[in-house]
């Protein structure tokens, strides 16, 4: 009779990350670009309505998030 080995088999397996360094590097670039617009958006004098509090600083943010987005989706 054959002998059984009852020890279980070690199956190599490498976890795989869900990010890598590249997607970790354009998060980091989005939440910078957020950062930049929202100290647009602060300006210590001037008029409130300025083209760059109200136009400029928030088309900023949201390319940020909108660059984020990609950087969680690029495979």
């Amino acid at each position: 009779m054959a002998e059984k080995n009852s020890a279980p088999v070690k199956q190599e397996q490498k976890m795989e990350m869900v990010f890598n360094k590249k997607n970790y590097q354009l998060l980091i670039i989005s939440i910078a670009i957020v950062t930049l617009g929202f100290i647009l958006m602060i300006g210590k004098e001037g008029d409130i309505y300025d083209t760059r509090r109200t136009l400029i600083a928030p088309m900023t943010v949201l390319f940020g998030f909108a660059f984020g987005v990609y950087a969680i989706l690029k495979k």
